[in-house]
């Protein structure tokens, strides 16, 4: 059993998916309305390592409604994933993370602390990358280019401030992911082995602690393990203040625009990201999303964990109020909410705690969003429908009678394999007509 769970996340596509196949009857059958719609995998950065196969397959096992990957600048994970959950019979979505440049915010923090104009951003409902040679994929493309860019240039600046160890982009950090989509999280990971293969344990110690000018015994406490080793060493070497950490600017990511226009190109969701309300450029939640919606924004991420679970009382409150006020700004323009985990940092969540109070009162409109996203995937891989679509008498004019009919096709089970099997042989206009008449009846028939 164990062999197979870790095949589930080999660097080897065929192995992954034999392990799947070979772990299918243990899946189980019951199903909740909790959900994550926001994890990362190994094609950027998963705290466990897992691939979309070994996600799709942890949250069958929990029962859960359903799942979405969401790696930084990649899409390499979304055929596997889409297939993964089609053999478990998950309802599934996938979606993009990114930082762009936000311009009418270029003088406030937003959701990236300490940058201000900097912002998190995702596209979501995506089928598959964008086809190889269109416009898109070139702004993808150029994303990828511009994450390795800032990656050698961060480990040059880290290079120059340590005095004996080295770090070689190739072989010590791209050998970490199987697509070579490197992230920052990695980058620490290398230094950190890096250190242990040349030094020892003892002597790896001693080196961060020279060279952060620490105690040492503060820092052996710190780095016994690996999980908190390489948040320390995150902060100490690349985050604000650390060895290598520089400011960015405008050009150092995308702007916003540019970004919004190549996922509505792959006919897409454009995606916001909401922090916990406590910086500038979140103070005023209806501000942000209108200007947001009018450059074609459809729907917002929201990371519930970090927005109500605080052991200050004071701190938990005020969050808690900063969410509720966004929920309820999101939820008068109609905007489809999805929430989840993320999963890029070992022991979070594998799925939120839906049961708390700050959560619990908002989970109709969450597993609304979810249904939603999942309802816009599944009219895209077999209908050639999308939410950005006219309605074309599938529903009427408004957002809200959109939300509504999307809501109904991501709200029904998981196809069976002789549905699957239909909707991969029909053509997209009679799919269009059959999800249309099962969502109608709220059942497949």
């Amino acid at each position: 059993m164990s062999d197979k769970l870790a095949s589930l996340s080999s660097f080897d596509a065929k192995e992954r998916r034999q392990a799947l196949q070979a772990l299918l009857p243990m899946a189980p059958v019951t199903e909740k309305q909790d959900h994550n719609m926001h994890l990362h995998t190994f094609f950027s950065y998963n705290g466990e390592g897992w691939s979309p196969t070994r996600i799709a397959y942890e949250m069958k096992k929990l029962g859960l409604h359903s799942a979405a990957i969401c790696d930084f600048d990649t899409l390499n994970g979304a055929q596997e994933f889409l297939e993964a959950c089609d053999l478990l019979q998950l309802r599934s979505a996938v979606s993009f993370e990114s930082r762009v440049f936000f311009k009418e915010y270029a003088d406030s923090e937003i959701n990236s602390p300490g940058e201000p104009g900097v912002f998190y951003f995702m596209g979501s409902g995506f089928v598959k990358p964008p086809q190889a040679g269109t416009a898109a994929a070139k702004v993808l493309d150029e994303m990828l280019a511009q994450s390795h860019a800032r990656n050698r240039a961060l480990i040059a600046r880290v290079n120059t401030a340590l005095d004996g160890l080295q770090l070689d982009y190739e072989k010590d950090v791209l050998v970490l992911t199987p697509a070579g989509n490197a992230t920052e999280r990695h980058i620490v990971m290398a230094y950190y082995q890096k250190a242990l293969e040349q030094f020892g344990v003892e002597g790896a110690a001693a080196f961060w602690a020279k060279t952060f000018h620490a105690d040492l015994a503060e820092v052996v406490a710190k780095t016994a393990q690996v999980n908190p080793a390489n948040e320390y060493l995150r902060g100490k070497l690349m985050k604000r203040g650390g060895l290598g950490y520089k400011q960015p600017g405008p050009d150092t990511f995308p702007v916003i625009d540019e970004v919004i226009a190549m996922i509505r190109a792959c006919r897409s969701l454009p995606m916001t990201a909401w922090l916990d309300g406590s910086h500038d450029g979140e103070k005023d939640p209806r501000a942000q999303l209108r200007c947001l919606v009018a450059k074609g924004v459809e729907a917002v991420n929201i990371i519930p964990d970090r927005n109500w679970n605080f052991k200050d009382p004071a701190i938990q409150a005020t969050r808690i109020a900063a969410l509720d006020e966004y929920v309820a700004a999101a939820t008068e323009l109609e905007l489809p909410i999805i929430v989840g985990t993320e999963g890029n940092k070992p022991g979070q969540r594998l799925v939120d705690d839906f049961q708390c109070d700050a959560i619990k009162r908002h989970l109709p409109v969450f597993l609304k969003g979810a249904d939603i996203l999942v309802g816009h995937t599944r009219m895209m891989r077999f209908a050639d429908t999308s939410y950005l679509d006219e309605p074309s008498g599938l529903y009427g004019a408004s957002r809200a009678e959109k939300n509504a009919f999307f809501a109904k096709v991501g709200a029904l089970p998981a196809p069976s394999a002789d549905i699957l099997e239909r909707l991969l042989k029909s053509s997209p206009a009679e799919n269009r007509q059959f999800l249309a008449q099962a969502a109608a009846n709220g059942a497949w028939k």
